[in-house]
């Protein structure tokens, strides 16, 4: 079954009602009918830019409990893709949530991403094919 990968922006942007990207991302959760998959480096980012409001933080909690994304492991063995990547990226630069998400792109062949993050325009599987992006 195809998956999408999905960045912190808007997984942000569907618990901050304030963020201008929340109606879309309501939308696009809503209307989505493929698995969602992430890392536990864009949970973390998403906890730590939702720190302002305790209940979207827990909110946003019990929404990955009940299976609103699959957190996908990193293993020690993957860093040393996730450490070429960023090193190909530097000058962007790339941090690790995002290494982490075009390394789960390579691993599992996936190439669609829910993101308002331009950078991801730039980054490219395996160094040659292009993300089609969702949101931004």
């Amino acid at each position: 079954m195809k998956k999408i990968l999905i960045d912190s922006g808007p997984l942000i942007a569907l618990f901050d009602a304030s963020d201008k990207f929340h109606a879309k991302t309501i939308h696009f959760i809503k209307e989505n009918n493929y698995p969602l998959i992430t890392t536990l480096a864009s949970v973390t980012e998403t906890l730590h830019l939702l720190d302002f409001n305790r209940n979207a933080q827990i909110d946003f909690i019990e929404w990955v409990y009940r299976g609103g994304v699959e957190i996908v492991p990193i293993d020690n063995a993957d860093f040393a893709r996730i450490k070429e990547l960023t090193e190909k990226y530097r000058d962007l630069p790339m941090d690790f949530a995002d290494s982490c998400l075009v390394f789960l792109a390579e691993r599992y062949n996936l190439n669609t991403i829910a993101t308002i993050d331009r950078d991801f325009s730039i980054y490219r599987i395996q160094g040659r094919k292009k993300f089609k992006i969702i949101l931004s």
